[in-house]
């Protein structure tokens, strides 16, 4: 028997001071059996970085033609496509053919070895920004996760705090290539 998705609900209080946007959002994830609370917590930051009322979470790894969270106008053509992990540089060139902008967070201890190997490959995506979660932030979200959680996104000069009311985690995304914020 097939394992299934674990549903996880968030009300996310968003105000990044950085694009002058404030906001509240109810999200309902599906965690994938495969996926980790560090890679779903990551999936929730950039939701906050890129907060927009068009901003969906795709099917992700369950899909291969699906970012983790996109963003779409009016005639369903691909604004924003973003990406969590360390893609297959083929896959991150496709996603900048198919998306007038492509957002790539990496993170985990592995993130230096994958941008040295993809970095000179991809130096011509001009579609593309790639930002790093130092190390030992994803561990540090990761034990804000719950089946329903409240957090509080605080975001300025490019640095994100996080709360559940109880505790909180500082994370500052280092850009690797294109721009700082969601602009």
């Amino acid at each position: 028997m097939a394992l299934k998705a674990t549903v996880y609900k968030a009300d996310l209080q968003i105000a990044d001071m950085d694009r002058s946007h404030y906001g509240d959002y109810a999200v309902t994830l599906a965690r994938h059996p495969s996926e980790t609370d560090e890679r779903m917590m990551v999936r929730l930051l950039a939701y906050a970085l890129y907060a927009d009322p068009a901003l969906a979470f795709g099917k992700g790894l369950c899909v291969e033609d699906e970012p983790d969270l996109w963003q779409k106008d009016l005639t369903g053509a691909i604004d924003r496509w973003i990406d969590v992990g360390q893609p297959d540089e083929k896959w991150i060139r496709k996603a900048c053919g198919r998306a007038a902008e492509v957002v790539v967070l990496s993170y985990g201890r592995a993130s230096d070895i994958w941008w040295n190997g993809v970095r000179d490959k991809l130096a011509r995506q001009e579609r593309l920004t790639v930002l790093n979660i130092p190390p030992e932030a994803a561990p540090d979200l990761a034990r804000l996760t719950g089946r329903t959680m409240r957090l509080q996104f605080t975001i300025q000069d490019g640095q994100v705090w996080v709360t559940n009311g109880q505790d909180t985690v500082q994370v500052e995304p280092v850009v690797w290539k294109g721009k700082s914020n969601a602009a």
